[in-house]
């Protein structure tokens, strides 16, 4: 796999990330103490926007990553893991291009 094959790779997961990330800034809103519905029903939603905020904070730090490593692609240490200084397999990248270990370091 080429490296320009890589940073398509790394492209088409950022905006998957972005859309994930706007989706959950929609289910993240505020719930509103006024609004009327029972006292289970309010503490589930709750329940669920703490959910939805942990899916949020992990897919920011995702997109900062995957943009870490759109960055590093072009570099000689792309690939090159950030531990040992071996190299990270290919068929790693290619699941989760933004990783900076190999699979021994991570």
């Amino acid at each position: 796999m080429t490296q320009e094959e890589v940073k398509s790779l790394i492209l088409q997961e950022i905006e998957k990330t972005q859309n994930k990330i706007s989706e959950y800034q929609e289910m993240t809103n505020p719930i509103a103490p006024d609004d009327a519905i029972g006292r289970i029903s309010r503490m589930d939603a709750i329940n669920n926007k703490s959910i939805n905020d942990a899916a949020l904070r992990k897919a920011e730090t995702k997109l900062k990553n995957l943009e870490y490593a759109l960055e590093k692609v072009g570099n000689s240490d792309f690939g090159i893991c950030a531990k040992c200084k071996g190299e990270i397999p290919i068929q790693r990248l290619i699941l989760v291009p933004q990783s900076r270990f190999c699979v021994n370091c991570a």
